[in-house]
């Protein structure tokens, strides 16, 4: 009771309690001067009392202690208390956590089964406008402290041409930088179709290469996939040339 105060108006939340036990409860706090309303916490809703007109809620305060504090009771209990009122419930299981995810604060265990929290200083879903100025605020140093920090590190600034030496100023080759497209390195992978296998042996995309050592011999000898496949048959190590000027 050291939490009611004269002239507070107080909510008692009970739920199957005896009626001489709550009409005991309810004397004693009038006794303090102060004005008590009485609801069933099964048949509570958001329309039973006028919003913020509570100071002190006491909940599940008598025995058996049965009623259970869910959330969407403790989201109603909140809307009830005045800003800055207190709660002040028992239950068998610790609701600290439910009490903080419902919006009180100073969440405190008082004795074993016994809690009290606070509402915020402000109603729940109130607006508050923030007045920002238009023009962005700029550090800017006056002529004094930027002429004493200049001259402090004047030895300390170092020229970023003497860092660099003639290599760094040769621009790289582009042909060079070619990387393969799936391994992300100047390394061509296993079936590599993009060239850069024959680049970096060397070759180039066209020359057919023989995979039998058989194929100057003639379509007889070359497989289905032989590269000189319809061209006729040639020494070894001679270039096939095609001789697009004959008449035949």
């Amino acid at each position: 009771m050291n939490n009611i105060k004269s002239g507070n108006n107080v909510l008692i939340l009970w739920n199957n309690n005896d009626p001489n036990d709550l009409s005991n409860l309810v004397n004693e706090i009038q006794k303090l001067n102060a004005s008590v309303v009485l609801e069933n916490s099964s048949m509570i809703a958001e329309d039973s009392r006028p919003l913020s007109s509570f100071d002190v809620i006491l909940s599940n305060w008598l025995p058996p202690h049965s009623m259970q504090h869910s959330d969407s009771l403790l989201a109603l209990l909140i809307k009830l208390l005045k800003p800055s009122g207190k709660i002040i419930l028992k239950d068998k299981i610790d609701i600290s956590s439910a009490l903080k995810l419902n919006g009180f604060l100073n969440v405190t265990k008082i004795e074993e089964n016994v809690f009290s929290a606070e509402k915020p200083k402000f109603e729940v879903g109130a607006k508050v406008f923030l007045k920002l100025n238009n023009k962005p605020a700029v550090w800017k140093l006056d002529d004094t402290v930027e002429e004493a920090w200049a001259g402090s590190n004047d030895d300390e600034i170092i020229d970023s041409d003497v860092l660099l030496d003639e290599d760094d100023l040769i621009k790289p080759d582009q042909q060079s930088l070619r990387v393969c497209a799936t391994t992300g390195k100047r390394k061509a992978c296993a079936d590599c179709s993009c060239g850069l296998a024959e680049e970096l042996k060397g070759e180039t995309k066209d020359t057919p290469k023989s995979s039998c050592g058989s194929c100057y011999l003639g379509d007889a000898f070359r497989c289905a996939t032989c590269p000189y496949l319809g061209m006729p048959a040639f020494k070894p190590g001679e270039k096939v040339m095609l001789d697009l000027k004959s008449d035949i």
